[in-house]
């Protein structure tokens, strides 16, 4: 079993940081703060939460310095991340986590922070695939659905999600452990000592912006790599402006993944509402998880988060 770091409860401490891209608008971060001081937390944010450096939000120091501070700090209940981008794993081998193993907390974002995600599951941490800040808004309505799935899942509550099954699912009823994020930075990190173990777990994945193409050599890539050999199912979430080039690839991104899992019999269950779309519902990674899918419909509970 991973650990699991403390439940939140009113009052505990959250703080905002920038690992990886610079946020283009002030307001998305200081309206999530405002949003969860009024749900009853203290929050603070990281020195350069809001700088910029090129495409990052800071220097490799400057935002290697913001994260390490938070990863120590004793009194900090959750680090939220407060975009994605790139340039995390810029700077994730250069963190200690002798403090954080005295005193874990939450880590909490996706996209980029997959490489966080990675980092703390080889470790023995369990972490939160849920919303970050810059994806937070859209003609002034606040996506509540994803926020509050996220802090169901930091107060230790197991939500439960239903959406509906689509003609390419493959049919299945497992419990395991849920492992996975974003496809680019978990291929990336395939061979390196960030490298998940997707033995006996629920692999769930989701992308955004690639080429068809690529996601067929990710997809495959992963298969090389044994990553579906003992899998017990692929849960599929959003996958986003995909894009192609003038020559058709001639698949969809469905029939991509469909192909290079072709020799598995593991369930294949798409749809689930997480990844770069308003609708984001939180998922605990290191946990228990029963996923369903017969019929029209698709199931996610909870069953333990320690």
């Amino acid at each position: 079993m991973m650990q699991s770091p403390p439940f939140i409860r009113p009052g505990s401490l959250i703080r905002i940081v920038s690992p990886a891209g610079a946020i283009s608008s002030p307001g998305v971060l200081e309206s999530m703060v405002s949003r969860l001081r009024e749900e009853g937390y203290e929050v603070e944010t990281g020195s350069h939460s809001l700088g910029c450096h090129f495409q990052y939000s800071g220097t490799d120091e400057e935002r290697l310095v913001d994260l390490q501070e938070a990863l120590d700090d004793r009194k900090t209940a959750v680090i939220l991340s407060s975009r994605g981008g790139y340039g995390t794993i810029r700077i994730v081998e250069q963190l200690d986590l002798s403090s954080f193993r005295r005193y874990p907390k939450w880590v909490v974002g996706y996209s980029d922070i997959t490489v966080l995600h990675n980092l703390l599951q080889v470790t023995g941490y369990q972490s939160v695939h849920g919303m970050m800040c810059r994806i937070g808004f859209k003609e002034n309505v606040f996506p509540s659905e994803s926020l509050e799935s996220l802090l169901q899942v930091l107060r230790g509550e197991k939500p439960g999600y239903r959406w509906p099954s689509l003609p390419q699912n493959r049919a299945g009823n497992t419990a395991a452990p849920l492992t996975g994020g974003n496809l680019a930075i978990l291929y990336s990190l395939t061979g390196t000592p960030y490298d998940i173990d997707t033995r006996g777990k629920i692999l769930f994945i989701e992308d955004i912006g690639e080429y068809l193409y690529q996601l067929d050599r990710m997809m495959i890539s992963l298969r090389l790599a044994g990553k579906f050999d003992h899998l017990a199912a692929l849960l599929v979430g959003d996958f986003s402006e995909l894009k192609d080039n003038d020559n058709p690839f001639g698949k969809d991104y469905r029939e991509i993944i469909l192909d290079a899992v072709k020799g598995y019999n593991f369930p294949v269950v798409f749809g689930f509402p997480a990844g770069h779309e308003m609708r984001n519902l939180a998922l605990l990674l290191g946990g228990n998880y029963q996923l369903r899918a017969k019929g029209g419909e698709c199931s996610l509970k909870l069953l333990g988060n320690r």
